[in-house]
């Protein structure tokens, strides 16, 4: 059974020094662990390996919601991780975009499902990207200014329009 996502989301400390100072700690060959009574342990490298992607993330500004794989999220934390509303998701989740559990009438997704979902909508986004920049470099758009940029693409509109 996979556990309810009770993570909270935690944002980057207003004091980037501290940051910087567990980032020099963790640069250290083993870096160790201290319990309140005194233990020692070198943490694994899979921990090691978390904690600098989650400095890193911090270091850029960005927020952190550590959280199992195999999580199942509401619709409005799956809306949010993917920044888009929870109407926007219900729907992705309808047209069978993403899979989702119905817990009597409350829908939870994995989220696993949630990231492969951000993925492929990214790798999509790319390709229309590098179509359009190939298809704007084919018909000599990087050459002309702005206003002969937005005159082509009025004129693309409309006769898209028309078709």
């Amino acid at each position: 059974m996979s556990a309810t996502a009770a993570s909270p989301v935690t944002f980057p400390v207003a004091d980037g020094g501290v940051i910087d100072a567990l980032a020099a700690v963790l640069r250290q060959p083993s870096a160790r662990l201290r319990g309140q009574d005194g233990t020692e342990i070198v943490l694994p490298g899979e921990v090691h390996d978390v904690l600098e992607q989650v400095l890193d993330a911090m270091r850029n500004g960005q927020a952190i919601m550590v959280a199992p794989v195999a999580t199942r999220l509401t619709t409005s934390q799956a809306a949010d991780l993917l920044g888009i509303s929870r109407p926007t998701l219900v729907k992705l989740l309808e047209s069978h975009e993403i899979p989702f559990e119905k817990t009597t009438r409350h829908r939870r997704v994995r989220l696993d499902d949630v990231l492969a979902y951000r993925e492929r909508r990214s790798v999509t986004r790319r390709a229309i990207l590098d179509e359009m920049t190939r298809q704007a470099i084919e018909d000599g758009l990087y050459e002309d200014s702005a206003a002969d940029y937005t005159e082509a693409l009025r004129e693309a509109r409309r006769a898209g329009a028309s078709e």
